[in-house]
Protein backbone atom coordinates (compact mmCIF):
# COMPACT_ATOMS: atom_id res chain seq x y z
CA UNK A 1 0.00 0.00 0.00
CA UNK A 2 1.76 3.46 -1.08
CA UNK A 3 1.74 6.57 1.46
CA UNK A 4 -0.98 8.05 -0.75
CA UNK A 5 -3.22 5.38 -0.16
CA UNK A 6 -2.79 5.54 3.37
CA UNK A 7 -2.75 8.97 3.62
CA UNK A 8 -6.17 9.05 1.71
CA UNK A 9 -7.34 6.42 4.13
CA UNK A 10 -6.41 7.31 7.48
CA UNK A 11 -6.79 10.92 6.91
CA UNK A 12 -8.63 12.59 3.67
CA UNK A 13 -11.56 10.09 3.79
CA UNK A 14 -12.84 10.04 7.39
CA UNK A 15 -12.57 13.39 7.53
CA UNK A 16 -14.72 14.46 3.78
CA UNK A 17 -17.04 11.53 5.13
CA UNK A 18 -17.74 13.51 8.37
CA UNK A 19 -18.09 16.78 6.98
CA UNK A 20 -20.25 15.49 4.19
CA UNK A 21 -22.88 13.54 6.89
CA UNK A 22 -23.23 17.01 8.89
CA UNK A 23 -23.75 19.16 5.82
CA UNK A 24 -26.56 16.57 4.40
CA UNK A 25 -27.69 16.33 7.63
CA UNK A 26 -28.32 19.66 8.78
CA UNK A 27 -29.82 20.46 5.62
CA UNK A 28 -32.50 17.85 5.95
CA UNK A 29 -33.39 19.78 9.63
CA UNK A 30 -34.92 22.89 7.94
CA UNK A 31 -36.09 24.05 11.12
CA UNK A 32 -32.09 24.70 11.95
CA UNK A 33 -31.56 26.08 8.87
CA UNK A 34 -34.91 29.07 9.53
CA UNK A 35 -33.53 29.60 13.06
CA UNK A 36 -29.71 29.74 12.47
CA UNK A 37 -29.99 31.93 9.16
CA UNK A 38 -33.52 33.85 10.02
CA UNK A 39 -33.06 34.95 14.14
CA UNK A 40 -29.84 36.92 12.92
CA UNK A 41 -31.45 38.71 9.94
CA UNK A 42 -34.18 39.46 11.75
CA UNK A 43 -32.16 40.95 14.58
CA UNK A 44 -30.59 43.31 12.36
CA UNK A 45 -33.66 44.23 10.36
CA UNK A 46 -35.51 45.27 13.66
CA UNK A 47 -32.45 46.35 15.51
CA UNK A 48 -31.30 48.68 12.33
CA UNK A 49 -34.19 50.21 12.05
CA UNK A 50 -35.66 50.80 15.75
CA UNK A 51 -32.15 52.25 16.54
CA UNK A 52 -31.38 54.08 13.09
CA UNK A 53 -32.31 57.47 14.37
CA UNK A 54 -31.07 57.12 18.10
CA UNK A 55 -27.64 55.35 17.71
CA UNK A 56 -24.21 57.18 17.25
CA UNK A 57 -21.45 55.35 17.99
CA UNK A 58 -18.38 57.55 19.22
CA UNK A 59 -16.08 58.93 16.90
CA UNK A 60 -18.47 57.77 13.26
CA UNK A 61 -19.52 59.85 10.77
CA UNK A 62 -23.57 60.82 11.26
CA UNK A 63 -24.25 59.25 8.38
CA UNK A 64 -23.26 55.81 9.50
CA UNK A 65 -26.62 54.19 10.94
CA UNK A 66 -27.47 50.98 13.18
CA UNK A 67 -27.95 49.41 10.46
CA UNK A 68 -24.65 50.09 8.54
CA UNK A 69 -22.80 49.22 12.41
CA UNK A 70 -24.82 46.31 12.96
CA UNK A 71 -24.32 44.44 9.77
CA UNK A 72 -21.01 42.83 10.92
CA UNK A 73 -22.35 41.61 14.18
CA UNK A 74 -25.12 40.07 12.32
CA UNK A 75 -23.08 38.57 10.13
CA UNK A 76 -20.95 37.01 13.06
CA UNK A 77 -24.72 35.93 14.60
CA UNK A 78 -25.48 33.96 12.04
CA UNK A 79 -22.15 32.19 12.35
CA UNK A 80 -22.39 31.46 16.12
CA UNK A 81 -25.95 30.25 15.49
CA UNK A 82 -24.85 27.96 12.75
CA UNK A 83 -22.28 26.84 14.99
CA UNK A 84 -24.56 25.97 17.99
CA UNK A 85 -27.36 23.85 15.70
CA UNK A 86 -24.38 22.19 14.16
CA UNK A 87 -22.36 20.98 17.22
CA UNK A 88 -25.58 19.69 18.32
CA UNK A 89 -24.78 16.67 16.49
CA UNK A 90 -22.41 15.68 18.69
CA UNK A 91 -24.50 14.88 21.68
CA UNK A 92 -27.02 13.15 19.27
CA UNK A 93 -24.09 11.28 18.05
CA UNK A 94 -23.26 9.72 21.44
CA UNK A 95 -26.57 8.90 22.25
CA UNK A 96 -27.05 6.98 18.95
CA UNK A 97 -23.84 5.28 19.39
CA UNK A 98 -22.29 6.78 15.98
CA UNK A 99 -19.46 8.13 17.67
CA UNK A 100 -18.66 4.95 19.74
CA UNK A 101 -18.88 3.11 16.56
CA UNK A 102 -16.50 5.64 14.75
CA UNK A 103 -13.89 5.69 17.74
CA UNK A 104 -13.38 1.67 16.97
CA UNK A 105 -12.41 2.40 13.84
CA UNK A 106 -8.68 2.68 12.36
CA UNK A 107 -8.59 6.49 12.11
CA UNK A 108 -7.00 8.52 14.29
CA UNK A 109 -9.36 10.45 16.48
CA UNK A 110 -8.27 13.80 15.34
CA UNK A 111 -9.51 13.59 12.02
CA UNK A 112 -12.50 12.53 13.14
CA UNK A 113 -13.07 16.09 15.14
CA UNK A 114 -11.80 17.86 12.29
CA UNK A 115 -14.19 16.32 10.14
CA UNK A 116 -16.98 16.99 12.09
CA UNK A 117 -15.89 20.65 13.07
CA UNK A 118 -15.52 21.33 9.12
CA UNK A 119 -18.70 20.22 8.60
CA UNK A 120 -20.17 22.73 11.22
CA UNK A 121 -17.92 25.51 10.27
CA UNK A 122 -19.00 25.16 6.55
CA UNK A 123 -22.43 25.45 6.95
CA UNK A 124 -21.87 28.39 9.21
CA UNK A 125 -19.63 30.09 6.71
CA UNK A 126 -21.98 29.07 3.56
CA UNK A 127 -25.18 30.67 5.69
CA UNK A 128 -22.89 34.11 6.34
CA UNK A 129 -22.33 34.40 2.78
CA UNK A 130 -25.79 34.95 2.27
CA UNK A 131 -25.80 37.46 4.39
CA UNK A 132 -22.51 38.86 2.95
CA UNK A 133 -24.42 39.15 -0.32
CA UNK A 134 -26.74 42.07 1.03
CA UNK A 135 -23.80 44.50 1.42
CA UNK A 136 -24.41 46.33 -1.97
CA UNK A 137 -27.80 47.27 -0.02
CA UNK A 138 -25.44 49.49 2.72
CA UNK A 139 -24.08 50.65 -0.29
CA UNK A 140 -20.73 49.46 0.40
CA UNK A 141 -18.45 49.14 -2.34
CA UNK A 142 -16.14 45.86 -1.65
CA UNK A 143 -13.57 45.27 -4.26
CA UNK A 144 -12.42 41.37 -5.53
CA UNK A 145 -9.68 41.62 -2.71
CA UNK A 146 -11.73 42.65 0.23
CA UNK A 147 -14.05 40.13 -0.49
CA UNK A 148 -11.72 37.39 -0.07
CA UNK A 149 -10.50 38.95 2.96
CA UNK A 150 -13.83 38.84 4.51
CA UNK A 151 -14.85 35.63 3.65
CA UNK A 152 -11.27 34.18 4.88
CA UNK A 153 -12.18 35.91 7.97
CA UNK A 154 -15.57 34.46 8.32
CA UNK A 155 -14.00 31.64 8.02
CA UNK A 156 -11.55 31.31 10.75
CA UNK A 157 -14.10 32.50 13.28
CA UNK A 158 -16.76 30.33 11.85
CA UNK A 159 -14.17 27.47 12.51
CA UNK A 160 -13.24 28.90 15.83
CA UNK A 161 -16.63 28.73 17.41
CA UNK A 162 -17.74 25.77 15.78
CA UNK A 163 -14.96 24.43 17.67
CA UNK A 164 -15.49 25.98 20.76
CA UNK A 165 -19.02 24.41 20.65
CA UNK A 166 -17.85 20.79 20.08
CA UNK A 167 -15.96 22.11 23.02
CA UNK A 168 -19.29 22.18 24.85
CA UNK A 169 -20.62 19.59 23.67
CA UNK A 170 -18.76 17.13 24.15
CA UNK A 171 -19.14 17.12 27.70
CA UNK A 172 -22.71 17.17 27.61
CA UNK A 173 -25.38 14.49 28.02
CA UNK A 174 -28.51 16.38 26.92
CA UNK A 175 -29.20 19.29 24.21
CA UNK A 176 -30.62 20.86 27.18
CA UNK A 177 -28.05 21.95 29.07
CA UNK A 178 -25.64 22.34 25.83
CA UNK A 179 -28.19 25.36 24.76
CA UNK A 180 -28.18 26.46 28.77
CA UNK A 181 -24.23 26.15 28.55
CA UNK A 182 -24.22 27.78 25.00
CA UNK A 183 -26.21 30.82 25.86
CA UNK A 184 -24.41 31.18 29.10
CA UNK A 185 -21.10 31.27 27.13
CA UNK A 186 -21.24 31.97 23.11
CA UNK A 187 -23.94 35.01 23.97
CA UNK A 188 -22.12 37.06 26.08
CA UNK A 189 -19.25 36.42 23.91
CA UNK A 190 -20.65 37.87 21.06
CA UNK A 191 -22.07 40.75 22.75
CA UNK A 192 -18.84 41.34 24.16
CA UNK A 193 -17.15 41.62 20.74
CA UNK A 194 -18.53 45.27 19.63
CA UNK A 195 -21.20 43.22 17.47
CA UNK A 196 -23.81 45.15 19.63
CA UNK A 197 -21.78 48.27 20.96
CA UNK A 198 -18.95 50.23 20.56
CA UNK A 199 -16.44 49.14 23.55
CA UNK A 200 -15.96 52.84 23.34
CA UNK A 201 -19.09 53.65 24.75
CA UNK A 202 -18.79 51.13 27.29
CA UNK A 203 -17.94 51.17 30.77
CA UNK A 204 -14.30 50.27 32.42
CA UNK A 205 -14.87 46.54 33.83
CA UNK A 206 -16.94 45.98 30.13
CA UNK A 207 -14.13 47.55 28.05
CA UNK A 208 -11.82 44.92 30.09
CA UNK A 209 -13.88 42.14 29.20
CA UNK A 210 -14.16 43.13 25.38
CA UNK A 211 -10.67 43.27 25.42
CA UNK A 212 -10.01 39.82 26.94
CA UNK A 213 -12.79 38.16 24.59
CA UNK A 214 -11.01 36.65 21.32
CA UNK A 215 -14.15 37.29 19.69
CA UNK A 216 -13.76 41.04 19.61
CA UNK A 217 -10.56 40.16 17.50
CA UNK A 218 -12.33 39.03 14.74
CA UNK A 219 -15.02 41.04 14.89
CA UNK A 220 -12.69 44.29 14.59
CA UNK A 221 -10.69 42.38 11.75
CA UNK A 222 -14.55 41.59 10.32
CA UNK A 223 -15.29 45.58 10.62
CA UNK A 224 -11.83 46.51 8.75
CA UNK A 225 -11.95 44.43 5.97
CA UNK A 226 -16.00 45.47 5.12
CA UNK A 227 -15.08 49.31 5.23
CA UNK A 228 -11.24 49.67 4.87
CA UNK A 229 -11.52 53.21 4.17
CA UNK A 230 -12.28 53.62 8.09
CA UNK A 231 -15.67 54.75 7.94
CA UNK A 232 -18.12 52.73 10.25
CA UNK A 233 -14.88 51.37 12.11
CA UNK A 234 -14.48 53.85 15.52
CA UNK A 235 -11.93 53.94 18.24
CA UNK A 236 -10.69 51.23 20.33
CA UNK A 237 -11.02 48.97 17.37
CA UNK A 238 -7.97 46.91 17.41
CA UNK A 239 -5.61 47.19 13.75
CA UNK A 240 -6.19 44.46 11.29
CA UNK A 241 -2.57 42.24 11.79
CA UNK A 242 -2.73 42.12 15.55
CA UNK A 243 -6.58 41.23 14.85
CA UNK A 244 -6.01 38.52 12.95
CA UNK A 245 -3.14 36.96 14.54
CA UNK A 246 -5.82 36.86 17.66
CA UNK A 247 -8.23 35.27 15.58
CA UNK A 248 -6.07 32.34 14.15
CA UNK A 249 -4.87 31.97 17.51
CA UNK A 250 -7.77 30.97 18.89
CA UNK A 251 -9.11 28.85 16.32
CA UNK A 252 -6.00 26.70 15.77
CA UNK A 253 -5.93 27.05 19.81
CA UNK A 254 -9.24 25.75 20.31
CA UNK A 255 -9.08 23.27 17.83
CA UNK A 256 -5.90 21.66 19.60
CA UNK A 257 -7.84 21.80 22.87
CA UNK A 258 -10.49 19.75 20.92
CA UNK A 259 -8.48 17.10 19.47
CA UNK A 260 -6.76 16.99 23.64
CA UNK A 261 -10.21 16.39 24.57
CA UNK A 262 -11.24 14.01 22.02
CA UNK A 263 -8.28 12.05 23.26
CA UNK A 264 -10.37 10.85 26.44
CA UNK A 265 -12.91 8.46 27.30
CA UNK A 266 -16.43 9.03 26.05
CA UNK A 267 -18.14 8.58 29.38
CA UNK A 268 -17.17 12.26 30.75
CA UNK A 269 -20.40 13.64 30.01
CA UNK A 270 -22.01 16.17 32.30
CA UNK A 271 -25.82 16.14 32.68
Amino acid sequence: MSASTTVTDTLLRPTATLWWREIVRFYRQRSRIVGALATPILFWILLGSGFADSFRADGTPDGVGYAEYFYPGAMTMVVLFTAIFSTISVIEDRKEGFLQAVFVAPVARSTIVLGKILGGATLALGQALLLLAAAPLLGLDLSILDVVAVVALLAIIAFGLTTLGFLIAWRMDSTQGFHAIMNLVLIPMWLLSGAFFPAAGASGWLRILMALNPLTYGMAALRRCLYPDGVSVGPDVPGLPIAVVVTVAFAVGAFLVARAQAARPLDVGLA
